[in-house]
C-alpha cells in the first residue's frame, strides 16, 4: 500500500514508519523539515504540491499536532488547537479534492477526550466525554475542547469514498529515546517513581507493537469507522503502573509525591500536571468486539518486555544521552 503520514516525524510517526516500511508498504511522511528520502514538505495549514502524494494513495494516517508536553499557557493551548484543527482540515481538503482518494483516513485523536473519573472505564459507546467535571482545574476543560474540535475537523469535509477513523489513543509505550516511557523510567531511577497524589488516578497505555498491529487492523477493516479507542484492555492506577515499571527496571524504591510537589515538578519540566493527575481509564471496546487480539494486554509483562528492548538500544553517537521529551 501507499501510505501518507502527515506529521510523521514524532514518536508515533517513527514507530509506524519503521513498521509499515518493514512490512513492504510505501510510506511518505509530510513534515515541515524534510531531511531524507520519503519526506515531503508541507506547512500543515495550506494546500500545496504535497497534496499530490495523497491523490492515488491507499491510506492517510494524520498524526500532526503540537506536543502536549508543555505548560498549558493560553498561547500553548492555542497552538495545540490550531496545529491540530488546521492540519486536519487541510488533509480533509486534499482528500476531498483527490481524483483517486485514499480508501481510508486514520486521524490521530486522544483518550483525553474522556472525562476524569475513577469509575467504570470508558469505551466508545458508553464512555463519557469530558468537560465540566467538578474538582479539576478548568484548564483541563480546554484539553477536552481541543480533542473534540480535532475530531470534528475530520468530519467536516465530504469524503464519500474515504472511510474515516478517529484514533482515541492512550499513551504509547515504546523503547524509543525521547518517549513517555523513557522519561518515566529516568524519573524512577532518580527516585521519583512512586504514587502521585495518592496514585489512584488511572493510566491508559498501549504497547508500541500493539499500536502498529491495531493500525494495520484498522487499515484493512472496511466495516470500522468513527472513534476507536487505541488502548490496552487493562488500564491501572498510577501507583500500580509505576510499581510494575520499577520492578521491570530493577528500581526498589519510588518516593511518593503530593499534588503540590507534582505542580513544582511539572513547572520545572515545563509540562503540566494534567498529564500526571487526570484519571484516564479507557478500554478498546470496538477493537475487541471485532476480533482484534492484543499481544501485550497487561502492563507488568509489557513493561518487562519494553525495558529489555531499551537495554538493547545502541549507545548514541559520542556516548552521550539523548534529550528526553515525552510526547
Amino acid at each position: 500500500m501507499k501510505i501518507v503520514i502527515p506529521g510523521g516525524t514524532g514518536q508515533v510517526g517513527r514507530i509506524l514508519d519503521r513498521a509499515l516500511s518493514a512490512e513492504g508498504h510505501h510510506v511518505l511522511v509530510l513534515t515541515r523539515r524534510p531531511r531524507r528520502d520519503r519526506e515531503v514538505y508541507w506547512d500543515g495549514r495550506t494546500l500545496g504540491r504535497w497534496a499530490e502524494a495523497i491523490d492515488g494513495s491507499d491510506a492517510v494516517i494524520n498524526l500532526a499536532g503540537r506536543s502536549v508536553n508543555c505548560r498549558y499557557t493560553l498561547a500553548n493551548q492555542r497552538a495545540m488547537l490550531d496545529s491540530r484543527v488546521d492540519s486536519t482540515r487541510v488533509v480533509g481538503r486534499a482528500v476531498a479534492a483527490a481524483r483517486r482518494p485514499p480508501r481510508v483516513w486514520l486521524q490521530m485523536s486522544t483518550a483525553t477526550v474522556y472525562a476524569h473519573h475513577f469509575g467504570a472505564p470508558h469505551d466508545e459507546r458508553t464512555g463519557v466525554l469530558g468537560g465540566g467535571e467538578p474538582d479539576v482545574p478548568r484548564r483541563w476543560d480546554t484539553s477536552v475542547a481541543i480533542a473534540r474540535a480535532w475530531e470534528q475537523a475530520q468530519q467536516e469535509p465530504a469524503t464519500p469514498d474515504t472511510r474515516k477513523v478517529a484514533l482515541r489513543c492512550a499513551m504509547v509505550m515504546s523503547p524509543d529515546r525521547g518517549g513517555a516511557l523513557d522519561l518515566m523510567l529516568r524519573l524512577a531511577r532518580c527516585g521519583f517513581g512512586g504514587p502521585i497524589d495518592g496514585g489512584g488516578q488511572y493510566m491508559s497505555w498501549i504497547h508500541d507493537r500493539d499500536l502498529v498491529r491495531a493500525v494495520g487492523f484498522l487499515l484493512e477493516r472496511d466495516d470500522l469507522a468513527g472513534p476507536v479507542n487505541i488502548a490496552a484492555p487493562h488500564p491501572l492506577p498510577q501507583r500500580a503502573f509505576m510499581r510494575a515499571l520499577r520492578r521491570a527496571g530493577g528500581i526498589p524504591v519510588g518516593l511518593p509525591a503530593t499534588r503540590w510537589m507534582a505542580e513544582i515538578g511539572a513547572f520545572a519540566l515545563r509540562s503540566d500536571t494534567e498529564l500526571l493527575l487526570k484519571s484516564r481509564s479507557v478500554v478498546p471496546g470496538r477493537l475487541q468486539e471485532t476480533g482484534f487480539g492484543f499481544e501485550h494486554p497487561h502492563w507488568p509483562e509489557a513493561a518487562a518486555e519494553l525495558v529489555r528492548r531499551m537495554r538493547r538500544r545502541p549507545v548514541p553517537a559520542g556516548g552521550g544521552r539523548a534529550r528526553t521529551m515525552a510526547r
